[in-house]
C-alpha cells in the first residue's frame, strides 16, 4: 500500500493568514495560483453553486437521453435494434470522451478552464439539436399508410452532429465538475474530510433530482406538446446551469495541473522495461526520489515505495550513480502513482457489464413499456420513458437512507467512517443489478404470454398488451436501489483511489466504464439479434410481441452474475491506498518568502 506524504499548508506563520484566517493544507490555490483561506473559499458554500449546476445540467442531458430511443424510432423512423444501438453508441461516446477532458485538465488547462471550454461546446450541441427537432426541413415526413420515409443524410447529419458535439463537450465537463466539487474540501482538515465523504452521496442525489424532472416533465412535453419545447427547455436549463457555475467562481478552490498522467505512466513503464535486467535494491532509500521540500514547493504529493508490482520499481533504480536520461529514470512517487492506476484497472474492467445493464433502462426497458397499457384513467397516457423516474425515486430514497441511517448505525460496528468499504458497497449494487435483470426477464416472459394468448404476436404491427405498464416497476425500482450502492460507490472509489495528481483521470476512469458498457451493449444486442435471426427465432425485432426479449434479459442476468463473481474475487485481494500523517509546513510571510518547518 502506497503511503502519501502530504503537502505543507501554504500559509502564513503557524498556518494563519492576514486577519487570523487559516489556509488550506492540501495545496489549494485561487485562479491566480495564490494560497487560499479556508474561511473565504471552498466548503459547502462553494459546493452549492457546483451542485446546483449539476442539477440543471443533468436535467438537460437526460432531457435528451431519456426519450432518445423514442425520437429515433418515431421521428427518424429507425428500427428497434438500430435505434437502441444508436442510443448506446452515443452514450458510449459521451462517457469515453472524459478521458480526453481529464488529460487536458491534469496536463495543461486545469479543471476549471477545461470545464468552461467543454461547457461552451456542450451548449452549442444543445442548440443544434433543438434546431434539428424544430425546423421542418430537418425532419423526415410523418408515416402515412404504414409507410415511413427514411431520414435523409442531411437530417441524420444535423441531428447526430448535435448529439456528438454534446458528447465532445461533455468530455470537458463531466470528469472535472465532480472533481472540482470534491476539491472544495481539504483532506487534512478532519471536519472537511467528513463532509467530503458525504459529498458524493449528495452529488448523486442532485443528479437524480435532475433526472427525475427530465424523465417526467420533459418526457411528457416531448410526447404530448412538442419536441421543440421538450428540447428547448433543457437547452435553456443548460445555459442557466453554466451561468450559476460561473457566478461561484470567486469562491472556488483550485488544484494546480500536475502534468500529463499518461506521459508519467508511460515513462515509468518504459524505464522499467529498459532496465529489466537491473536488480532492485533491498533498501528503498537507494531508489531515486526528490526531497520532500521539493514536492512541497511545487504543491505536489510524495509517496513511499512499496513492494507491490516490484518490477516497476526498476524505473527508480539509479545506475552507477550517474545522471540518467529523462526516460530511463523516474522518481519513486511516479512509480507509485503508476501502480495505483494499474491496480484499479482490473476492477474497472468489472464495471463494464454493470454499465451494460444500466444502459437497458434508457433503451429496451423503454421500448418494453411502449408495448403495454400506459393509461392512467381514461384520457391520460404515461410516456414510457417516464418510468425511468422510478429508478430515480428509489435511488433518491436509498441514498438518503444509506447516508442518514445505515452509515451511522453500521459505523459503530465496523469503525469505518464510510460504514462499509467502497468495494463492499459496489458489490451490493452488483448483486441487486442481477436481481433486477432476472426480474425484468420474468416480467417480459409474463408479458409475452399475454401477447400470445391474445394473438398479438402475429399482428403486422406492434399492438399494446392488456397489461399495465406499472407491472414493470419492480425492475425499475431494483435498478434504482442498485444505483444507490454501485454508481455512487464507483464514482467515489475511482476518485478516492487515484493519486492526488490524477484525480480527474480517476473520475474519467469511472465514467469510461459507462462508455465501454454502452458500446458493449450495442455489440451484444447486434450480435444476439443477428445470430438468433439467422437461426429463425430472433430474440429482438421491431415487434417485441413477436420477439424473445425475456431470453435476452436472461442472457444479461447470467452475464451480470458471472461478472459479480469475478468482482468479488478481485475486490477481496484489493488493498486500499493509505495516507501518511507526515507533513511539511511551509510558512510564508506577507511578501511570500518561505521559512521551512519540517514535521515528521
Amino acid at each position: 500500500m502506497a503511503v502519501t506524504e502530504s503537502l505543507p499548508l501554504p500559509a502564513m506563520e503557524n498556518g494563519e493568514g492576514k486577519g487570523g484566517g487559516e489556509y488550506t493544507q492540501d495545496g489549494s490555490v485561487d485562479l491566480r495560483g495564490n494560497p487560499v483561506l479556508r474561511s473565504k473559499r471552498g466548503g459547502w458554500t462553494a459546493c452549492s453553486f457546483i451542485v446546483v449546476y449539476e442539477l440543471f445540467e443533468r436535467m438537460a442531458y437526460y432531457g435528451i437521453a431519456s426519450n432518445l430511443v423514442i425520437y429515433l424510432t418515431d421521428k427518424l423512423h429507425q428500427g428497434t435494434v438500430e435505434a437502441s444501438n444508436n442510443v448506446t453508441n452515443w452514450s458510449g461516446a459521451v462517457f469515453i470522451m472524459p478521458l480526453l477532458g481529464a488529460y487536458a485538465a491534469d496536463a495543461y488547462l486545469g479543471r476549471y478552464w477545461t470545464f468552461v471550454a467543454g461547457s461552451a461546446i456542450y451548449f452549442l450541441g444543445m442548440c443544434l439539436l433543438t434546431l434539428a427537432v424544430t425546423i421542418p426541413s430537418l425532419k423526415p415526413p410523418p408515416c402515412a399508410g404504414g409507410v415511413c420515409p427514411p431520414a435523409s443524410a442531411l437530417q441524420l447529419g444535423v441531428y447526430f452532429g448535435g448529439l456528438y458535439i454534446i458528447a465532445f463537450g461533455n468530455g470537458g465537463t463531466k470528469p472535472n465538475i465532480s472533481t472540482i466539487g470534491a476539491d472544495q474540501f481539504d483532506e487534512f482538515d478532519p471536519r472537511e474530510k467528513m463532509h467530503k465523504m458525504s459529498f458524493f452521496n449528495w452529488w448523486m442525489f442532485t443528479i437524480f433530482v435532475g433526472i427525475l424532472f427530465s424523465s417526467t416533465v420533459l418526457v411528457y412535453l416531448q410526447d404530448n406538446v412538442s419536441w421543440s419545447v421538450g428540447y428547448g427547455i433543457p437547452t435553456l436549463g443548460l445555459l442557466v446551469s453554466i451561468s450559476i457555475f460561473l457566478a461561484g467562481t470567486p469562491l472556488y478552490r483550485h488544484k494546480v495541473p500536475q502534468g500529463s498522467p499518461f506521459t508519467r505512466m508511460g515513462k515509468v513503464v518504459a524505464a522499467a522495461v529498459w532496465k529489466w535486467r537491473v536488480p532492485v535494491p533491498a533498501d528503498a532509500k537507494e531508489l531515486h526520489e526528490l526531497e520532500l521540500e521539493e514536492y512541497t514547493r511545487k504543491r505536489k504529493f510524495r509517496m513511499d515505495s512499496t513492494n507491490a508490482m516490484r518490477f516497476l520499481n526498476k524505473a527508480a533504480v539509479k545506475e552507477d550513480g550517474s545522471p540518467a536520461a529523462r526516460w530511463s529514470l523516474c522518481t519513486v512517487t511516479q512509480v507509485e502513482e503508476t501502480k495505483q492506476i494499474v491496480k484499479v484497472i482490473p476492477l474497472l474492467a468489472t464495471m463494464f457489464v454493470p454499465c451494460t445493464l444500466i444502459a437497458q433502462t434508457n433503451t429496451l426497458f423503454v421500448k418494453q413499456g411502449r408495448t403495454m397499457d400506459r393509461h392512467i384513467g381514461r384520457h391520460f397516457q404515461i410516456p414510457p420513458a417516464s418510468l425511468v423516474a422510478f429508478v430515480t425515486l428509489s435511488m433518491l430514497v436509498a441514498v438518503v437512507v444509506y447516508d442518514r441511517l445505515f452509515v451511522p448505525a453500521i459505523r459503530k460496528y465496523t469503525k469505518n467512517p464510510r460504514g462499509i468499504t467502497l468495494l463492499k458497497r459496489m458489490g451490493v449494487g452488483l448483486l441487486l443489478q442481477v436481481v433486477a435483470m432476472a426480474t425484468a426477464s420474468l416480467m417480459e416472459s409474463r408479458r409475452l404470454g399475454y401477447a400470445r394468448r391474445h394473438g398479438l404476436d402475429a399482428a403486422a404491427a406492434e399492438v399494446p398488451v392488456p397489461l399495465t405498464i406499472f407491472e414493470l416497476l419492480p425492475q425499475y425500482v431494483l435498478m434504482g436501489v442498485a444505483d444507490a450502492f454501485l454508481v455512487v460507490g464507483k464514482i467515489e472509489f475511482f476518485y478516492d483511489q487515484a493519486p492526488e495528481s490524477m484525480k480527474s483521470l480517476g473520475t474519467a476512469m469511472s465514467l469510461t466504464a459507462y462508455g465501454v458498457g454502452n458500446v458493449l451493449s450495442s455489440f451484444l444486442l447486434s450480435l444476439v439479434s443477428r445470430v438468433t435471426r439467422e437461426r429463425g427465432d430472433a430474440w429482438v425485432t421491431n415487434n417485441l410481441n413477436a420477439s424473445h426479449l425475456d431470453y435476452y434479459y436472461g442472457f444479461l442476468t447470467v452475464l451480470g452474475a458471472i461478472n459479480a463473481v469475478v468482482f468479488v474475487a478481485l475486490s477481496s485481494r484489493y488493498r486500499y491506498k493509505v495516507e501518511s500523517t507526515e507533513t511539511i509546513d511551509i510558512a510564508m510571510d506577507v511578501k511570500g518568502d518561505t521559512a521551512k518547518k519540517i514535521q515528521n
